[in-house]
């Protein structure tokens, strides 16, 4: 680890970095491999060379870009997007940085040794190159406000409850397998339906059963407390039928803003669902889909369609594709995720207000009828 004195060595030696264009601000290029307590940095002097990374605490990174910033120079920082969140990014910013959150990728996929300080030396050479105008270089993320990113984590705790409650009825099942020699159906720590099985169980199962189901009531309780949270955010608008209020405020709390897509195509990017691609001269070959893009987005999306095709009949998409819905179960889940791209664009010109439900042939939900929000339907009765 570097000492006090050679963080101020390293402040003194980037105080007068190379001139560039007469009425510039003197540039510094800053790449950052995070960890928990460490940032190794590699600095580079306006169009000089990299300068050894540096392992620093984030408050000694901290105090060493203001006090850049306050001698004058223009400080770009850059790290890869990783499960710090964006907590560093907010404190760089705060502190008169231009911080840069990228895609985590394979910085140098030829070398054959990998640590961190190769890496932000890597990625100060990549910024450098983006602010040069390489744009390719790097790809940065969009940075969600505060509201944002605690409106989407209320879906993804959601998404962490209903797991746990599967995981623990699977236990349960398979605790009386073991013992019992059968089974436990859906929803059996209910208070109704544990009564009754409480009573079919041996006093061994019984006991090891009951912290379970207090468990599983707690969980089921988080579940429905944050479900009752997440429709409460569209609950005053008037719906398409088949897509219920969780699953428009789930996309979009994903989403973020709906408005930050600038045509079709990055909204279909954004799915993942767009397929793979490897062509050369006149030889096209597209094979399954990349999976880049929001893997929660996908998963909302691939479901809402089966419904869509059931409750939908005047969907324009679903008009197009029904010949191929009804040729083999393998078309037919390749042409549901293609209907899962188009459901995302049309969700974006609905939400946007580029058109209407109507123009895209959805029906409403009419006052006082049931959403069909948790019933798909099998994929025979969507597509008769």
């Amino acid at each position: 680890m570097r000492t006090a004195a050679t963080l101020h060595d390293v402040s003194t030696a980037t105080a007068t970095p190379a001139a560039g264009k007469p009425g510039e601000r003197p540039r510094l290029v800053v790449g950052l491999d995070v960890d928990l307590n460490f940032c190794v940095a590699a600095v580079q002097c306006g169009h000089g060379p990299i300068k050894p990374a540096q392992k620093w605490t984030r408050a000694q990174l901290l105090k060493w870009v203001r006090e850049q910033v306050a001698a004058g120079h223009e400080v770009y920082t850059v790290y890869e997007a990783c499960g710090f969140g964006y907590t560093l990014h907010e404190e760089l910013t705060a502190a008169g940085a231009t911080n840069v959150v990228t895609t985590p990728t394979r910085l140098s996929p030829e070398r054959r040794r990998k640590n961190d300080r190769l890496d932000a030396r890597e990625l100060c050479v990549r910024l450098a190159r983006h602010l040069d105008g390489h744009a390719h270089e790097l790809h940065p993320v969009r940075i969600p406000t505060r509201a944002e990113r605690e409106r989407r984590e209320l879906g993804r705790q959601r998404e962490f409850w209903v797991r746990e409650i599967r995981r623990l009825e699977n236990h349960g099942r398979a605790l009386r397998l073991e013992h019992e020699h059968a089974t436990l159906p859906g929803g059996w720590a209910g208070p109704r339906k544990w009564k009754r099985l409480a009573a079919e169980c041996s006093e061994f199962v019984r006991q090891l059963l009951e912290p379970v189901v207090q468990q599983l009531r707690q969980a089921t309780a988080h579940r429905d407390a944050l479900t009752a949270r997440i429709e409460a955010a569209v609950a005053t608008e008037r719906l398409p039928k088949g897509l219920g209020a969780l699953t428009v405020s789930l996309l979009d709390g994903e989403v973020c803003d709906w408005h930050r897509f600038r045509n079709r195509r990055a909204v279909g990017s954004y799915t993942g669902c767009c397929p793979g691609e490897h062509s050369s001269g006149g030889v096209q070959r597209c094979g399954p889909i990349d999976r880049h893009g929001n893997a929660h987005v996908r998963t909302l999306l691939v479901e809402a369609v089966w419904r869509l095709l059931r409750w939908q009949p005047g969907w324009h998409a679903r008009v197009k594709w029904l010949p191929r819905l009804t040729h083999g179960a393998s078309l037919k889940k390749k042409a549901v995720v293609a209907l899962a791209r188009q459901l995302a664009i049309d969700l974006w010109r609905w939400r946007t207000g580029r058109c209407t439900a109507a123009e895209l042939g959805w029906l409403p939900v009419e006052p006082g009828e049931s959403t069909p929000e948790e019933t798909a339907g099998s994929p025979a009765e969507a597509v008769a």
